[in-house]
């Protein structure tokens, strides 16, 4: 069993900065290549970014590139998501996602990845 928990979801004020972990317990996360989606209200959910399990690939949705890093540290089993320069349309709940099948490769889609945490909000006011 594989459990996803995501934390450091907040308010901030537009330009602020947020950072989000996601800790995974059970099976072996250095296998688990990691990624980070949102649901903004009234939206459907969307790719943030992601990590391949080795951290040594990321990719990024052009929305938030240059502004949010992707990061992970195997020994912790934790993904971590630094959000900076946060602008209101960054509003949304934020899900973390893993899967053992990906390897190196980075998806952005939902259906590949089996595990998901329960989200956390994250407000941006302008």
């Amino acid at each position: 069993q594989v459990q996803l928990i995501e934390s450091g979801g907040g308010s901030v004020m537009a330009g602020g900065s947020l950072s989000l972990s996601c800790v995974v317990s059970g099976r072996t996360f250095s296998n688990l290549a990691m990624a980070w989606f949102r649901r903004a209200p009234g939206k459907e959910r969307e790719f943030v970014s992601g990590i391949s399990w080795s951290g040594g690939a990321e990719f990024y949705a052009d929305s938030v590139k240059g502004r949010f890093t992707i990061s992970r540290d195997n020994t912790k089993k934790t993904a971590y998501l630094q959000m900076d320069s946060l602008k209101p349309e960054d509003t949304a709940v934020y899900y973390c996602a893993g899967d053992f099948r990906l390897n190196q490769r980075i998806s952005r889609a939902q259906g590949d990845y089996d595990y998901w945490g329960q989200g956390t909000h994250v407000t941006v006011s302008s």
